[in-house]
């Protein structure tokens, strides 16, 4: 099993990014997915959450708005569109893969919001 993110970097407040996590090695098509973050010092914290259907998603009220996640089921790949970034945003970022009581974790990406 593997979740790779991607698409991480350093970004002036106000610009964009879009991460990506592609999986292999399970059925993607009948996991939720979800994206972490954990800035330094602080626990992690869930960013944004989609069905395995993709019709379905949540996010944290830091985020609503600015951000927004999809998936593709046929190239097994969910995606984090995040807009407006703000210094606070700075953390690793994780994809999560999710099915009653099996779980993945991604190794992480670093988004870094500054000028």
């Amino acid at each position: 099993v593997q979740l790779v993110e991607s698409g991480g970097g350093l970004v002036q407040p106000g610009g964009s990014l879009r991460l990506s996590c592609a999986a292999s090695g399970f059925t993607f098509s009948s996991y939720d997915m979800r994206w972490y973050r954990q800035a330094p010092g602080k626990e992690r914290e869930l960013v944004a959450h989609v069905s395995n259907d993709g019709g379905s998603t949540n996010y944290a009220a830091s985020v609503k708005g600015r951000f927004t996640i999809s998936r593709d089921n046929a190239k097994n790949t969910v995606f984090l569109q995040m807009n407006s970034l703000k210094p606070e945003d700075t953390a690793v970022y994780y994809c999560y893969a999710i099915r009653v009581f099996i779980s993945y974790w991604g190794q992480g990406t670093q988004v870094t919001v500054s000028s």
